[in-house]
């Protein structure tokens, strides 16, 4: 099977959609109706009060939106793989890890408002990812902030990315303060819009709109599943950066800082959550896009042509019978 991803074949985006409804039967036949947080923004919660009358009816709607958002991400993920060259062939083995990582844990399966948020990260790491060369690196900043801004609406601690952007132009660029502060601008637009919007309706209660930020330490239930998730998650990341750390030398300066912006995205991602923290895990999964990119590495770089395939073939075992587990309580 990894073989099969690891060719650029047309027919491998095929494969993938099946392959990620394999991995995922489950949540299907058993869907999940999610419940908003108090740390979701506003936008996600109308979301989901749209959503709720066919909901109730048809809670399948919740999967099918989850699948469809895991599948654009993974083939966004994969494409921007490519055309950054972090691997050097192009292959759908990102793809692949994304699909699969995020059958790890049963709420990175489910509807959420950091699933949603992903879909706007993967397009804001691949523009910051062509900042080393950009000749309008002012518009892509502004872009990238005015993303970011919109994401805080669905999840209002991803306001936290803003230290990607500061990440992104330290280790893609030289200083320029006109380029910190465009960056800055960007995140303040869609605020500005939401508060002109506000004193046109004559309703000043933020509240609604601006959480209260706290940090704690984010809990969740520690189950020997849990726990075997994190190990497939961790183990093949470590052996990716060392396969990394072997063919550095052999990369571009542009793919060597990529993946220095990639680690400092997982980093971020994994700090986001002690923001107004849960006992749910489903806010884990803004870190799920950079750790596929570092499987795919580990699936790619491997010189035994075996150390693949049981890797692989370990991961599906461990989601099938995850999914077994689940449909079986």
């Amino acid at each position: 099977m990894v073989g099969v991803f690891k060719d650029y074949n047309p027919f491998g985006i095929i494969f993938l959609f099946f392959y990620g409804l394999i991995l995922k039967y489950a949540s299907f036949l058993h869907p999940h109706i999610p419940v908003a947080q108090p740390s979701d923004g506003f936008l996600y919660h109308s979301l989901l009060n749209n959503l709720s009358g066919v909901g109730k009816s048809s809670p399948i709607i919740y999967s099918l939106f989850a699948y469809i958002l895991v599948f654009i991400q993974a083939i966004m993920l994969n494409t921007m793989v490519n055309n950054r060259r972090l691997l050097p062939k192009p292959s759908f083995l990102a793809a692949m890890s994304y699909l699969l990582i995020t059958s790890f844990f049963p709420e990175w399966c489910q509807l959420s408002s950091t699933l949603i948020v992903n879909s706007f990260l993967v397009w804001v790491f691949a523009r910051m990812s062509g900042l080393y060369n950009h000749p309008k690196a002012k518009l892509l900043l502004l872009n990238v902030g005015f993303v970011l801004g919109i994401c805080s609406f669905f999840y209002f601690p991803s306001l936290a990315f803003l230290l990607l952007i500061f990440f992104g132009l330290l280790v893609m660029r030289p200083f320029r303060l006109a380029e910190w502060l465009t960056g800055l601008l960007g995140i303040m637009i869609p605020y500005y819009f939401l508060f002109a919007w506000l004193y046109l309706k004559n309703d000043w209660d933020l509240s609604k709109f601006l959480p209260s930020v706290t940090l704690s330490y984010p809990a969740f239930q520690q189950t020997v599943w849990a726990w075997a998730g994190l190990l497939l998650l961790v183990v093949p990341f470590m052996i990716s950066g060392f396969f990394i750390q072997g063919n550095i030398l052999r990369m571009l300066i542009q793919v060597r800082k990529c993946w220095g912006l990639l680690l400092l995205y997982l980093l971020v991602s994994l700090l986001v959550p002690f923001i107004n923290s849960s006992s749910t895990f489903e806010y884990w999964i803004l870190s799920a896009l950079p750790f596929a990119v570092f499987h795919a590495g580990a699936f790619y770089f491997s010189k035994r042509r075996y150390f693949p395939l049981i890797l692989h073939w370990i991961m599906v075992i461990f989601v099938l019978a995850l999914n077994y587990a689940l449909l079986s309580l």
